[in-house]
């Protein structure tokens, strides 16, 4: 289970993420953008994704996915309901029962909506023999969980009751698990480069006193060891914090904070001992043998729903281009520029990108410019532009290019929203 997706406190107690009283609070963005909103039809904890909202989703998924692949993970999809068994072989029933909706009775048989992805991988892991050469085997998948919310603590994207998590558990040997902590740090590190964002800490987050965690005190010591080993590999500076460790491991936490300076956990990496051993999990290793495998869990962006709140806080709306709902605004002088603006368009669709005609009927020049000023780049095309197959161009950031072939413009920005870049 990543704790990244659970709805994560201060050090002090108080909650986080959830944009009351930053100057930038993701919920207001989300609406005024139409990125995403409730209905309390739907209920509390259960919003959804508008049209703008689902490209900035989409493209973040995208890109985890690929990045994954790259890094050698294979996907996987699993059912977002199993058995009460599954959950007390597992142990989050005895520990994380509080945080899970109720049993329902289907058939005789007591199904609940998962509250992590770490058992249902467990069972794919065990579901054929395995042998050393697989390992380490590097699992992955963005899938949906469930969390128990009372609706009194429930806001935007960052406290609700079901998520879209960036989830993979990586078994391996003990040997191998330091390297494979140490890869998934640089997945992470890629991955905040892409978005635009910097983590304000990392934390090494360990059991404290009066806990709910799995009696294991070898266990314990190894797991924490190992992630220290990982950290001091990647060369990271790191805290130590007590009472923040997952009920059957330690785990480093990568900290975000929101405009206000208010902290919360993106992503995470956690060692665990614990249920490899309660789902009888092993290999064969070179000596014919069988060995039980370590479990690390690892997520790169934590829930979907928190990362995109965090983005439109961040970045106040103005997303890195590869993100961004409308890539290019473009914006014909007259009507007489129209189709010329269209045929534009279309071309910006046969590339992938992302464009729509804003033409002289939403306005003047300069308002059409004003309502596109998160758009990265603003496209105009005047009649001098038209007879000639080029384009002017007003970046996001205030700068002005000059008049140059449309083909010339579109390369330049298919090659950044490929490479992810954040440069415009």
């Amino acid at each position: 289970m990543n704790e990244s997706a659970s709805n994560v406190r201060t050090e002090s107690g108080s909650e986080v993420g959830n944009g009351v009283g930053n100057g930038v609070d993701h919920r207001r963005l989300g609406r005024e953008l139409e990125l995403f909103d409730t209905d309390p039809l739907i209920g509390a904890g259960l919003p959804y994704w508008l049209p703008d909202g689902a490209v900035v989703r989409q493209a973040l998924e995208e890109y985890v996915r690929e990045a994954e692949r790259r890094a050698g993970y294979r996907h996987v999809y699993s059912p977002v309901l199993g058995k009460r068994e599954l959950y007390e072989i597992s142990g989050h029933w005895a520990h994380y029962s509080d945080d899970m909706f109720p049993p329902m009775e289907v058939s005789g048989e007591q199904l609940v909506l998962r509250p992590s992805l770490c058992p249902h991988h467990a069972v794919i892991f065990r579901s054929r023999a395995r042998s050393y050469r697989e390992l380490p085997l590097r699992m992955a998948e963005l899938g949906g969980m469930f969390r128990s919310e009372m609706s009194g603590v429930l806001g935007g994207l960052t406290r609700v009751r079901g998520i879209q998590l960036n989830d993979a558990h990586v078994f391996c040997t003990l040997d191998q698990v330091a390297e494979e902590a140490a890869g998934a740090l640089a997945l992470i590190r890629e991955a905040y480069a892409a978005m635009g964002i910097v983590p304000v800490r990392y934390r090494l987050s360990l059991p404290g006193p009066g806990g709910k965690y799995v009696e294991a005190p070898g266990n314990w010591e190894r797991a924490i060891d190992l992630l220290r080993r990982a950290l001091d590999s990647c060369g990271l500076a790191y805290e130590e914090g007590e009472g923040e460790a997952a009920f059957y491991g330690p785990k480093i936490d990568v900290q975000v904070a929101d405009p206000a300076g208010r902290e919360s956990t993106l992503s995470t990496v956690q060692v665990d001992f614990h249920q490899p051993e309660r789902f009888g999990l092993a290999y064969v290793g070179p000596d014919g043998a069988r060995h039980r495998p370590v479990m690390l869990h690892r997520s790169v962006i934590g829930s979907v729903e928190r990362a995109v709140a965090h983005l439109v806080e961040h970045h106040a709306g103005a997303f890195p281009a590869w993100l961004a709902p409308l890539q290019l605004a473009v914006l014909p002088v007259t009507d007489a520029e129209h189709d010329a603006a269209a045929r534009f368009v279309a071309r910006c669709a046969e590339r992938g990108l992302r464009a729509e005609v804003a033409g002289p009927e939403r306005g003047t020049l300069g308002a059409r410019i004003r309502a596109a000023r998160l758009a990265p780049y603003q496209v105009i095309i005047g009649a001098r532009e038209a007879a000639a197959g080029e384009v002017s161009v007003r970046l996001r950031d205030g700068r002005r290019l000059d008049p140059m072939p449309a083909l010339e413009l579109l390369d330049h920005v298919r090659e950044l929203v490929e490479a992810h870049s954040t440069r415009l």
